[in-house]
């Protein structure tokens, strides 16, 4: 090997549990009343998305999404209205990776911050003045 590689030998790709940390420690940065709701949303970590997501949203290429809020929005929700399934934030590590490898002067974790607070968003049914309010740091 190489000198020039020698100190990345042991290094490997962050796995699904540290974008797990990343994403949860994004929710620990938000403010009340909005971190204890945003805790209480499932977060899935999945290297890609479904097949079936890529088909219904009409997405060819799985690195074009990199997060994914499945739900109703609260704006948008009725008192008759029944869950028709268990809401939850999404995140891809590969789409995120492969951003992360484009924008290397933006930290991995702001930008699984902003994926996740672009997602969590949708479910609050924020606008984006109102994200850069609340979470400006996700920006």
């Amino acid at each position: 090997m190489p000198a020039a590689h020698a100190p990345y030998a042991g290094l490997s790709a962050p796995d699904i549990g540290v974008f797990e940390a990343l994403a949860r420690a994004a929710i620990d940065r938000l403010p009340e009343p909005y971190r204890s709701l945003a805790r209480a949303l499932p977060l899935r970590v999945e290297d890609f998305p479904p097949e079936s997501v890529l088909d219904e949203m009409g997405i060819d290429d799985a690195f074009e999404l990199t997060g994914l809020y499945d739900g109703v929005p609260l704006t948008e929700r009725s008192v008759a209205d029944q869950p028709q399934r268990p809401e939850a934030i999404w995140l891809f590590r590969r789409p995120i990776m492969d951003e992360w490898a484009e924008r290397v002067e933006v930290p991995l974790g702001e930008l699984v911050a902003h994926a996740y607070v672009h997602e969590l968003a949708h479910h609050f049914g924020w606008s984006d003045d109102q994200i850069a309010r609340i979470a400006p740091w996700a920006e």
